[in-house]
Order: C-alpha cells, then structure tokens, then sequence
C-alpha cells in the first residue's frame, strides 16, 4: 500500500503542469476513481481541507489522504511521492536554466504553456464551484471576494473571516426559514 501511494502520487506529481489546482482532477481520478481510497464527497471534503491550510496545496492534499489510509508512514510516503518529481525538474532547470532561455522554440514553448495552464486551473475551479452548489443566485461572493483581494488589496484572511461569520449567520439565521 506505501509503495502504491508513493507512485500514484509521484504519477501525479510528476505529469501535472500548473501546480495544485491543475492536479485536482488528476488527484481525483487516482484517489477516487481508480483506487476508490476515498469518496467523491470526502474528496471535496478534503479539497476544502487543504486549500484552508499552509502549505503546499498538492502536498496538503497527499498528506491528508495518505494519513487516511496508512497514519504517518501514508502520509509521509504520499507527501513525498508528491514532492519528489518537482524538486528533481527544479532542480534540473535551476542547473541549465540560462541554457534553455537562450534556445528560442524553448522560450516560445514557455509563453505557450501559460495559457494552458491558466485552463489547467479553470476547469477544476468551474468543476468545483458547480459541486459546491455555486450557482448564478450566489456566484457574487466568489467574485467579491476576488475583486475585493485583487482590486481593492483586502488581506485574504478578512474574506475568510467574513465568509465564516456569513456563513455562520445563514446556516443558523436565514436558512431555516426558507
């Protein structure tokens, strides 16, 4: 099982452009569908989970899972399976870095792996605002939130604060009447 953890999630880590986000679908068809290690809605559980604590979302996420199923060995095994592929190609383009700048179609394949990843991250962001039940009637809120961090420079941890308290207030205040 270690061993299992550890190269599915060296397969994911190793094979995923765009950082944690862009891995969520990836995480999901390895942990849910194929191994069926957790359910999808323990899964978006534990999305929630991850994107809420420091660290490393994709390794918060290995952590989280490998924990469930193994206690520190899974976690540790999980984590670093995770970790692994990315520090070996940081570590690769950190030594020839200024070679591959000064070859162009390496530079031209830089600027065309952006717009890519922006998609590699907006799909599983649409995927789960639509499991979240993110809907036209309240999509104002993410997108407040957005403004009010990226326009205005609200501090994250205030949207945070706000959105539990609201959330708070409608679980307890609004909701029960409707």
């Amino acid at each position: 099982m270690n061993y299992e953890l550890f190269s599915s999630f060296f397969k994911i880590g190793a094979f995923t452009l765009g950082g944690g986000y862009a891995m969520i679908p990836m995480i999901e068809a390895e942990v849910v569908d194929k191994h069926q290690w957790i359910d999808k809605e323990e899964f978006l559980d534990l999305i929630a989970i991850a994107q809420s604590c420091p660290g490393v979302f994709a390794i918060n996420t290995s952590i989280f899972i490998g924990y469930k199923l193994k206690k520190m060995r899974g976690a540790l095994c999980a984590s670093l399976g995770t970790a692994l592929p990315s520090f070996l190609i940081i570590l690769l383009i950190a030594i020839f870095f200024h070679r591959f700048m000064e070859v162009s179609w390496i530079a031209a394949m830089f600027r065309g792996i952006r717009p890519a990843v922006v998609a590699l991250i907006a799909v599983p962001t649409f995927n789960m605002a639509k499991s979240a039940g993110i809907s036209l009637v309240n999509c104002w809120i993410p997108i407040a939130s957005a403004v009010l961090i990226w326009l205005v420079g609200v501090n994250p941890i205030f949207i945070l604060v706000a959105a539990g308290i609201g959330g708070y207030l409608y679980g307890h205040y609004i909701r029960p009447t409707e």
